[in-house]
C-alpha cells in the first residue's frame, strides 16, 4: 500500500497547493484544490484504516468541490453567477453531513452536485474556453465517479489500492484541467510554469518519498508514524508547489528591519514567478477584438496588483512601448508600470469636463476611477476613507447608499469597454512589425 499511496499523496498535494499558488482568488482554482487536498486526506485515511468510513467519506468529498469547480468554468458576467455560487456553498454544506450519515452505497449522493454542476457547464458550453474543456471535464468526472462506485460497493476489481490510484489519477486530470482553464482565462501560458513546478515535485517525490514508505513499512502497526510521514511529506510538497510564497515569507523574516531590502527582493521575486507564465508578444495581434476587451476588463480589476499586469498579455501594448526607452523596453516590470499608466490614462479620459459628481454622465468615470484605479470598495462594512478627499467620499456614499452592486458592476464593465475600444483601434493600426518586435529597435533608433 505505501508504494501506491505515498506517491499518490505526494502528487494530489503539490498540485493542489500548484493551483492555490496561481490565483486563491480564482474560484475554478481554490475549488479544484480542495478537491485534491480532500483525496490526499482519504488516501492518508485509506493507509491507516484500509477500507475505513473516514477514507470512504473523504473520497465523496472531492465531487462535491468539483461540483463548483464546474461552476467556476461559467463566465463571469452570467446574471445568475452569484447566486449559483451561494448555491453551491450551501449545498455543499448539506451534502456533506448527508454523506457522513449515510452508509456504503448510499454516500453515492455525493455524485449529484457534481452532475448538476455539468450540466450547467453543457448548457454554457459555447462560453466556455477552450471549447473542448466541457467534454473533457465530463469524461474525467465520469472516470471518477466510476472508481468511486467500485470502491463503495466494494466491487471486485483486484486490488483496492489500485482503484485508489486511479481515482487519483482522475483528479490529477480534473486539477490539470482547471489549470488550462485559468490559463486560458487571464491569456498566461501554462506549460513552462507547470514544467517547472513538475520539475521540483518529481524530485521531492523521489527524494523524499521514498524514506516516507520505507518508514511505514517498517512500522505498519503504528498510526502515529504514518500520520507524522504524511504530515512531512505534505509539508514537503507544499515548500515546492509554493515556492515563491514561501521564499517571501522567509524574507520578512530574515530581513525583518530593512523594508527596502524586502521590497527589492520582493520586486525580483514577483519578476521571477511571472516570466514563465507570459504570453509571447506576436499573440496579441492574432487576438479577436472580444477576447482583447475581456483582457482589458481583467487587467483593469488587476490595476492594483502588479504581480498579475506582469503576466497580462496587455504588457505588450504599442502604448506601453511608446512610454519606454533604452533597455527599460525590454524589462517586464518597467512595461508593467507602463501598463498602469497607461490604464489609468484611459480611464481619465472618461472623465467629463466640470466639477466631480454622480449624475449620468460621470457613472463611467467613477465606476473604473475608485474601484479599479483606487481600489476602493464601497460596498464594505467599514468603508475606508483614509486619505480620501470630499468628493471622493461623497461618491462612495452616493454609490453605497443609491446603486445596487449589479448595476456598479454593469457600469464597470460598459466602461471597459470604452477604454479597451480606444486601446483595440490603437492597436489595429499599428504597423505589425512593430508587434512582433522584429523591426521595433530599428525603428526606435532611426
Amino acid at each position: 500500500m505505501p508504494a501506491i499511496a505515498v506517491p499518490a499523496f505526494a502528487l494530489t498535494w503539490w498540485l493542489a497547493c500548484y493551483l492555490l499558488g496561481r490565483d486563491l482568488r480564482r474560484p475554478v482554482l481554490w475549488r479544484a484544490a480542495v478537491a485534491l487536498l480532500t483525496y490526499a486526506s482519504a488516501v492518508a485515511a485509506w493507509t491507516v484504516t484500509p477500507g475505513g468510513t473516514a477514507a470512504k467519506v473523504l473520497l465523496c468529498l472531492p465531487a462535491l468541490a468539483w461540483a463548483g469547480a464546474a461552476l467556476g468554468l461559467l463566465p463571469d458576467d452570467l446574471p445568475e453567477r452569484r447566486q449559483v455560487d451561494r448555491g453551491w456553498l450551501a449545498v455543499s454544506a448539506v451534502f456533506v453531513v448527508v454523506i457522513a450519515a449515510l452508509p456504503g452505497a448510499g454516500r453515492l449522493v455525493a455524485l449529484a452536485p457534481l452532475v448538476g454542476g455539468l450540466v450547467l457547464v453543457w448548457r454554457s458550453r459555447d462560453t466556455v474556453r477552450p471549447r473542448a474543456l466541457a467534454a473533457a471535464v465530463t469524461a474525467a468526472a465520469a472516470l471518477y465517479g466510476l472508481g468511486l462506485l467500485v470502491l463503495l460497493l466494494g466491487i471486485d476489481l483486484g486490488s483496492p489500492d489500485l482503484v485508489l490510484a486511479a481515482v487519483g489519477l482522475d483528479l490529477l486530470l480534473l486539477g490539470f484541467l482547471a489549470a488550462v482553464a485559468d490559463a486560458v482565462d487571464t491569456g498566461e501560458r501554462l506549460l513552462p510554469d507547470l514544467r517547472r513546478s513538475v520539475v521540483g515535485a518529481l524530485a521531492a517525490t523521489l527524494v523524499v518519498a521514498g524514506p516516507v514508505a520505507l518508514t511505514m513499512l517498517a512500522a505498519p502497526a503504528r498510526p502515529i508514524v504514518v500520520v507524522l510521514q504524511y504530515l512531512l511529506l505534505a509539508v514537503v510538497m507544499t515548500v515546492f508547489a509554493l515556492t515563491g510564497p514561501v521564499r517571501r515569507g522567509l524574507d520578512r523574516v530574515a530581513f525583518l528591519h530593512d523594508e527596502r531590502l524586502r521590497a527589492d527582493r520582493a520586486a525580483l521575486l514577483t519578476l521571477a514567478d511571472a516570466l514563465p507564465r507570459r504570453r509571447e508578444r506576436h499573440s496579441l495581434i492574432a487576438l479577436s477584438e472580444q477576447e482583447f476587451i475581456r483582457l482589458t476588463r481583467r487587467a483593469l480589476d488587476d490595476y492594483g496588483d502588479l504581480a498579475r499586469l506582469l503576466r497580462s498579455p496587455l504588457i505588450d501594448l504599442p502604448a506601453v512601448d511608446r512610454r519606454l526607452t533604452g533597455r527599460v523596453v525590454d524589462q517586464p516590470l518597467a512595461r508593467a508600470v507602463e501598463l498602469q499608466a497607461v490604464l489609468r490614462g484611459g480611464v481619465a479620459r472618461l472623465k467629463p469636463s466640470g466639477l466631480p459628481g454622480t449624475g449620468e454622465q460621470w457613472r463611467h468615470y467613477n465606476a473604473l476611477y475608485y474601484l479599479c484605479v483606487l481600489g476602493l470598495r464601497p460596498y464594505e462594512r467599514r468603508l475606508r476613507t483614509e486619505g480620501l478627499d470630499r468628493d471622493a467620499r461623497q461618491v462612495l456614499e452616493w454609490m453605497r447608499r443609491y446603486v445596487p452592486r449589479r448595476m456598479l458592476r454593469e457600469w464597470q464593465t460598459e466602461a471597459a469597454q470604452l477604454v479597451a475600444a480606444e486601446l483595440w483601434r490603437e492597436l489595429v493600426s499599428t504597423d505589425p512589425r512593430w508587434l512582433t518586435r522584429a523591426t521595433a529597435n530599428a525603428t526606435r533608433s532611426s
